[in-house]
């Protein structure tokens, strides 16, 4: 056990957090990603049992968010002609983001559903969750840790 590492980071988790590098990606996916067809070339962990929000916030915790890159962080954009509104789980995810980093909601951006798969593709890793909102995966690029 450590102090002051959110329990719901595994240490499986943490030591893929660890090896990541400036500007590697990770993806949080919502329980209907196909995250077993997208991982193919990542490393793919579940955690069936949470929901995305609980996950990006415990990570962000101890992961920066990249500060050379505009939006280090990308949505799956609804689908043109969808019936589901903005995703109410989004301004979660804002408030979450705006905790750890100044840029807040000015980090976001909102990538179209097949082009945000193949972000997905090349991810270094994706976590599987039960998250049941729709359009509530994220994904989130590593930055530089810098030493006070």
């Amino acid at each position: 056990m450590l102090k002051g590492i959110p329990e719901i980071l595994s240490p499986e988790l943490l030591k893929v957090l660890c090896e990541m590098g400036h500007s590697d990606t990770l993806v949080v996916a919502d329980g209907n990603f196909p995250a077993m067809t997208m991982g193919k070339n990542a490393i793919v962990i579940r955690m069936d049992g949470h929901g995305v929000p609980e996950i990006l916030d415990a990570i962000l915790s101890v992961f920066p968010l990249d500060s050379y890159v505009d939006h280090p962080v990308h949505l799956t954009q609804v689908v043109p002609g969808d019936t589901v509104p903005t995703p109410e789980i989004w301004k979660t995810y804002k408030d979450i983001v705006a905790k750890y980093d100044d840029r807040g909601a000015d980090a976001f951006e909102e990538v179209e559903r097949f082009a945000f798969y193949e972000e997905a593709k090349k991810a270094y890793c994706i976590i599987a969750t039960g998250e049941t909102a729709v359009y509530a995966n994220v994904l989130i690029q590593k930055g530089v840790v810098i030493n006070k």
